[in-house]
């Protein structure tokens, strides 16, 4: 009886999000990572790169960003004249976290000469000192822009950084910063899965540690990894990224087996970003119904932000 009084509850405020939504005019935008019940009402899905280009084009009064802080800036960013609502202000960053803007300007200036590339998994602020931003969808494809003797800073992802230097030969100078959900992944849990399931491929995000990389059949961004599911005849994956995007994989290809990589502390099976799944029904409904809480960003520092930005978008693979 809970559990039926529970699907109820959970439906009625699916209904009531909807009837805001349409009320306020509102488009909602979700990340791959956040619960499943989020994806399944937002109008479009997708990686942090995807959801940065829909943002552009938007039209209507009212975003809402179902990621986590720095993804809502973003959409503030390209959409200043629109209202942007995020559902929880407490869904920060780890990676972010680790690359303070003040830090990372002595960074800059201890390296005189050095073009600045910085993960889109930063603040406004570290955007804002940057020369152009990437996602890990076109990291690989920016860098390799360059002139192979050009003078690269990369921040703040560590393990993204060796991964793309590795490809490209390059000997970028990296921050030290990472990702706490990709830094936990078990290599030995990792082992033992590919034991009991000698068919399955490896999906890694190139966030994860270089020791899970090499073990990887597939590298690549969240999106790449659901195309590269999507359309490969392999029947069974172990996933090494944050949990939520297997709710698109096994919705896509109901007849595949979706593996999550469990991290090294744990034995929930799973390894889950807390910050995205700060994101509730019960706070969707109630930030569109209060549109609050909102994000924003100083004008001075978003018209810096935005050219690194602009620039990243401005770029066609």
């Amino acid at each position: 009886m809970d559990v039926d009084k529970e699907i109820s509850s959970q439906e009625m405020l699916k209904e009531e999000i909807k009837r805001l939504k349409k009320e306020k005019g509102a488009v909602i935008l979700a990340h791959y990572y956040t619960r499943g019940e989020i994806q399944e009402l937002a109008d479009h899905i997708g990686d942090s790169l995807a959801l940065a280009r829909i943002a552009a084009t938007l039209s209507a009064p009212v975003i809402v960003m179902c990621g986590v802080h720095f993804m809502g800036e973003t959409v503030k960013i390209l959409c200043p004249d629109k209202k942007v609502l995020i559902p929880d202000t407490a869904a920060g960053c780890s990676l972010a976290d680790s690359c303070q803007a003040d830090q990372f300007e002595e960074f800059i200036k201890a390296n005189p000469g050095y073009e600045v590339i910085s993960y889109v998994n930063t603040s406004a602020a570290v955007k804002a000192l940057t020369d152009v931003v990437v996602t890990s969808s076109n990291a690989l494809q920016i860098v390799d822009s360059y002139p192979k003797d050009a003078k690269l800073i990369f921040g703040p992802d560590r393990n993204l950084g060796a991964y793309i230097n590795s490809v490209t030969g390059r000997s970028m100078k990296i921050w030290n910063g990472a990702c706490h959900v990709h830094e936990q992944f078990s290599v030995e849990k990792l082992v033992e899965l590919k034991k009991s399931h000698p068919q399955a491929q490896v999906l890694a995000h190139p966030e994860c540690k270089k020791a899970l990389v090499i073990l990887a059949d597939v590298v690549g961004s969240t999106q790449a990894l659901l195309n590269h599911a999507v359309n490969s005849d392999c029947k069974e994956f172990i996933v090494a990224t944050e949990s939520g995007i297997l709710h698109e994989m096994q919705r896509m290809c109901p007849d595949k087996l979706f593996i999550p990589l469990p991290p090294n502390d744990s034995t929930c099976g799973c390894n889950d970003c807390s910050f995205m799944k700060l994101n509730t029904l019960e706070k969707l409904r109630d930030c569109l119904l209060n549109e609050q809480p909102t994000v924003e960003v100083d004008a001075q520092l978003a018209e810096k932000a935005r050219r690194p930005i602009e620039r990243m978008l401005s770029f066609k693979f």
